[in-house]
């Protein structure tokens, strides 16, 4: 199976409502996710999370069209061209 890396940006509008369900749905996926950053950013009332991926296209498709379906979560991922055979 060719897999492809890559990083997903997500913005959490409001935290303390959608937090559990997106990290529900990180934790559902963290099979494909190589590294994790997050930022609270409380002073905007949001939170940042940068996620590093490896993935075939249609699990990183998956992943980030659950986590586009949240209103409130905006989803923005960036995959490289190059394909890795495992």
């Amino acid at each position: 199976m060719e897999s492809r890396i890559g990083v997903i940006g997500i913005v959490v509008d409001n935290p303390k409502e959608l937090g559990q369900q997106v990290n529900d749905y990180i934790r559902e996926y963290s099979h494909i996710i190589v590294g994790r950053m997050g930022i609270p950013y409380r002073e905007r009332g949001i939170s940042v999370i940068a996620l590093i991926v490896e993935g075939t296209t249609d699990d990183i498709g998956a992943f980030t069209g659950k986590l586009g379906n949240l209103k409130g979560v905006t989803v923005k991922s960036a995959l490289t061209p190059k394909k890795f055979c495992d």
